[in-house]
C-alpha cells in the first residue's frame, strides 16, 4: 500500500513513520526546512525512555505525482482544501481518503476530491508532541476508529469492530485497518462513525475550547464554579446538536464523563490553549464551530457555543488572524 501522510506535524510523523513498517509512506508538508530535517535525519519516536528510529520519505506539497492508495489527513483543517488541490496528482478514482483531524465536517470538503465511497472519517486516542521537525515523544495510546463518512448516523447502538483474528470485513476499510494494526496502532472499524467523531467534539467543543479561551489548564474549568456553569451548558447544546444528525447521547452522562476527564487530566492543556497562548490560528470553525452550523441547520439556537466561535476569533484577532 502507497500512503500519503500530509501535514508532519506530531501526529503524523507518529502515523507516518510507524505506517512506514508495513507500507510505501510519504511524509508531505509545506515546510522546507522540516522536510530536509527529515529526510536527513528519519523519525524518532519517544516512548517511556526508549527511542526508535525509523527512514521515511518525505517531500514538499505538490512534489509526487503518482497516485497513492491511501491519503492520510493531519493538517489543521482551514488547511485541507488547500493541500488536496496541492497535491492532487496523489488522488485518482480509487485513492481512499482518510481524515484523523480534529472537528466535525471534514468529509464535505473531502468529497470534493473523491466520491462518497472514497472518503472515510475517524479519530485517534493516541497522544503525541513534536521536540523538533523529526523527533516526536509519543504521549498516549489509544484506539484509532474509522468509518464511512457518508450521511447521518443511523445507528447509534452500531457495533464497533475490532480488527484482528476473528473478525470480519470487507474491501479497502479492511486493509486501512489491517495496515493500521500491523504498525502498531490499534485500530476498529464503526459502522456509525459519526457517533464516535461527535463523541470525541463532546470535550473539544465545552472543556477544551473553554480552557484556552479562559488561558487555564483543563482542570481549572472543573475547579473553578463559573467555568463548569458554563462547560455544562456546551455540553448540553453538544448533547442536543449531536442527537439531531442521527446521535444518542444523554446529556447527564456526558458531563458526568466529561468532569471525572478534567479530574483526571488536571493539568492538561490542549491544542487551542497551545493555538492562542503562541499566537496562532485556531481551529475552532471545525470544534466550536461545526456545532453552530450543525444546529443552524436544525434552527436550533446554541448561544454558549456561538460565544465561544467569537470569543476564540477575537482572540485571534489580536494575533492579526
Amino acid at each position: 500500500m502507497k500512503i500519503a501522510v500530509i501535514g508532519p506535524g506530531a501526529m503524523g510523523l507518529l502515523y507516518g513513520a510507524k505506517l512506514s513498517q508495513c507500507a510505501e509512506v510519504f511524509l508531505v508538508g509545506n515546510n522546507p526546512e522540516h522536510i530536509r530535517e527529515i529526510q536527513e535525519n528519519g523519525v524518532t519516536i519517544k516512548r517511556e525512555g526508549m527511542e526508535n528510529k525509523y527512514q521515511v520519505k518525505a517531500v514538499l506539497n505538490g512534489e509526487i505525482r503518482d497516485p497513492a492508495d491511501l491519503l492520510l489527513l493531519f493538517t489543521k483543517a482551514y488547511l485541507t482544501e488547500e493541500v488536496l488541490s496541492l497535491n492532487r496528482a496523489l488522488i485518482e478514482p480509487e485513492t481512499m481518503l482518510l481524515t484523523l483531524q480534529n472537528g466535525v465536517g471534514h468529509e464535505e470538503i473531502l468529497r470534493r476530491f473523491a466520491d462518497e465511497d472514497h472518503v472515510l472519517i475517524g479519530t485517534t486516542a493516541q497522544g503525541s508532541y513534536r521536540e523538533n521537525a523529526h523527533v516526536i515523544v509519543n504521549s498516549g495510546l489509544g484506539d484509532t476508529v474509522i468509518g464511512k463518512g457518508g450521511g447521518k448516523g443511523t445507528n447509534p447502538a452500531a457495533e464497533i469492530k475490532r480488527e484482528g483474528a476473528g473478525n470480519e470485513g470487507t474491501g479497502r476499510l479492511q486493509q486501512i485497518a489491517d495496515c493500521f494494526v500491523q504498525a502498531g496502532f490499534p485500530c476498529a472499524i464503526s459502522d456509525n462513525i459519526r457517533q464516535t467523531v461527535w463523541n470525541k467534539l463532546m470535550i473539544n467543543a465545552s472543556s477544551s475550547v473553554l480552557s484556552g479561551v479562559l488561558q487555564k489548564p483543563q482542570g481549572y474549568v472543573a475547579e473553578n464554579a463559573w467555568a463548569w456553569e458554563i462547560c455544562q451548558d456546551l455540553i448540553r447544546e453538544i448533547c442536543e446538536t449531536a442527537n439531531g444528525e442521527g446521535c444518542a447521547f444523554d446529556e447527564k452522562e456526558q458531563i458526568a464523563r466529561i468532569r471525572v476527564h478534567l479530574q483526571n487530566a488536571p493539568g492538561g492543556y490542549t491544542s487551542i490553549y497551545a493555538d492562542l497562548k503562541n499566537g496562532r490560528k485556531t481551529e475552532v470553525d471545525v470544534i466550536s464551530g461545526a456545532v453552530v452550523r450543525a444546529a443552524g441547520k436544525q434552527g436550533r439556537p446554541v448561544p454558549a457555543q456561538t460565544m465561544m466561535v467569537r470569543l476564540v476569533h477575537a482572540m485571534e484577532q489580536e494575533s492579526g488572524f
